[in-house]
């Protein structure tokens, strides 16, 4: 039986907004972005299952970047580019 290894997988362009990016535990990357600090600006886009953060450009940091991670954590997606 064969395994996939992280290594077998391209990382995304990075936006010029990019924050924080996760790796998902299928090998994936979830991208935080927003236009820095003191904002409420902020969201987050796995590109793997295509799911986001809820209030798309409506969050604070402190509250977007947990959401991403725990998603990050538990989605097995695997990239398919």
């Amino acid at each position: 039986m064969s395994t996939a290894t992280l290594a077998a997988f391209t990382e995304p362009d990075r936006p010029k907004n990019l924050l924080i990016r996760f790796i998902t535990v299928g090998g994936s990357y979830v991208d935080v972005t927003g236009p820095g600090e003191h904002s409420d600006k902020y969201r987050w886009i796995c590109h793997g299952c295509g799911d986001s953060s809820d209030r798309s450009e409506e969050d604070f940091l402190f509250c977007i970047r947990p959401e991403a991670n725990s998603h990050a954590a538990t989605c097995r997606t695997i990239p398919l580019k």
